[in-house]
């Protein structure tokens, strides 16, 4: 495997944070990253923020192909000199560019050390693709995302995420894994596609609604409903309401289990719009 600290000399560059740059140099991390794919479809890994090639190096190794997106013209420069043999062996694709605005290839799974700063979108664009996924993000926003109901860090990211996967924090990772360390702590995340457990009519409406909801997170979910139908987009809140069962209007949005707002949705789609469906 390649050093990273020798790459990160090779490259020439440091770590910028105001560029949301922290390169993952711990080796003993990097070897465990792709081994959290368990019995998982390699042919084709995708890896996000490549920076300067320490975890496609680690990829490389377990996968037939390989593409990276990176946004830094000089390190995806860097990628294409440092890995010409397996570029030109057809093992691995650049792609230079945003990962928020590229045209992302059919690929089997990704691991990724996520830029923070947009992880949160990224991980959503990645997430509708279901394919296992594993990621590094801050400790606090894996853990809400992997989060039960009923418990402090339970929201929206949590109902949003366990839409698409089961969600589950497997490592916890030190600042000084990074160069240079960030102000924060990280960790990785696994997620496994699945099905819900539920159906909704519209799926647009249904993540809009749980936003919305969760916006008043401290509210009884009555007073939620009716305080947020401008965001949600509902027409008649009232009625949405009443269509409700009363024990679950005194109950307050971070207790809900995701199958009980796609009930929720789906009932507000039924009442709360004129002609009785959402758009």
């Amino acid at each position: 495997m390649r050093d990273p600290d020798g790459l990160l000399r090779r490259a020439g560059v440091r770590g910028n944070p105001d560029r949301d740059q922290h390169f993952l140099i711990d080796d003993r991390v990097l070897d465990r990253l792709p081994d959290y794919l368990e019995n998982t479809d390699r042919s084709h890994l995708l890896e996000i923020g490549a920076g300067t090639g320490a975890l496609t190096d680690r990829l490389l190794a377990e996968a037939d192909r390989v593409t990276v997106v990176e946004r830094d013209p000089e390190l995806a420069a860097f990628l294409r000199e440092e890995f010409a043999d397996e570029i030109g062996a057809d093992r691995l694709t650049v792609i230079e560019g945003d990962a928020l605005d590229v045209e992302l290839p059919e690929f089997s799974a990704s691991v990724s050390n996520l830029p923070y700063g947009v992880s949160s979108e990224i991980a959503f664009r990645l997430l509708p693709e279901g394919k296992p996924l594993v990621l590094m993000f801050q400790k606090e926003f894996a853990e809400r995302m992997a989060a039960d109901a009923g418990t402090d860090d339970y929201g929206r990211l949590s109902v949003t995420a366990q839409h698409y996967a089961d969600v589950e924090v497997v490592e916890p990772v030190p600042k000084e894994a990074f160069s240079p360390p960030p102000e924060v702590q990280s960790a990785v995340v696994r997620t496994t596609p699945r099905a819900p457990d539920y159906e909704v009519d519209d799926e647009a409406f249904f993540l809009d609604f749980v936003k919305a909801i969760f916006t008043q997170r401290r509210k009884t979910l009555r007073n939620a409903i009716r305080n947020t139908a401008h965001i949600s987009g509902l027409d008649d809140a009232s009625a949405v309401v009443d269509a409700v069962d009363e024990e679950l209007l005194r109950r307050r949005p971070g207790t809900l289990e995701p199958s009980e707002f796609a009930e929720l949705a789906v009932l507000a789609g039924e009442h709360g719009f004129e002609g009785g469906e959402t758009g």
